[in-house]
């Protein structure tokens, strides 16, 4: 996993410090509250290479048995597009996005519709569509 300090910018882009955003998910001091939130925590556990977090975060329904992190994968930007449900008090919400990526010399974009559940108060990442 890759270290970030507590005090920088979340690479989520979300503005906050790192550790009172993503960091205090992937700390496990605190619960994604919102599906959009355990989205953008998933993203800065790519961005970090934090496997461990990535499959806790994962439906067990859905889960592979390990992810091939590529530390090559540069992570540029992450932008939310859409929600839709997966608030406070909801069960499922789905969270579209586009992450910007480079990889070497290729640059490119994942767009995303991704699908979310909320079991025994834990929000959990299903699976997604992958969009043009």
């Amino acid at each position: 996993m890759t270290e970030l300090n507590e005090s920088a910018n979340c690479v989520c882009l979300s503005g906050e410090p790192y550790a009172e955003c993503c960091g205090r998910f992937h700390s496990g001091r605190a619960l994604a509250a919102t599906a959009e939130q355990l989205m953008r925590s998933r993203y800065s556990a790519f961005v970090l290479l934090d496997e461990d977090y990535l499959l806790r975060t994962h439906h067990p329904s859905t889960a592979p048995a390990g992810l091939d992190l590529d530390p090559a994968m540069q992570w540029r930007r992450l932008d939310i597009l859409a929600t839709s449900g997966g608030g406070p008090f909801d069960t499922a919400g789905t969270v579209e996005f586009k992450a910007y990526y480079r990889h070497g010399r290729e640059r490119g974009v994942l767009h995303e519709n991704s699908r979310f559940v909320r079991e025994h108060g834990r929000w959990l990442y299903v699976d997604g569509d992958i969009l043009a």
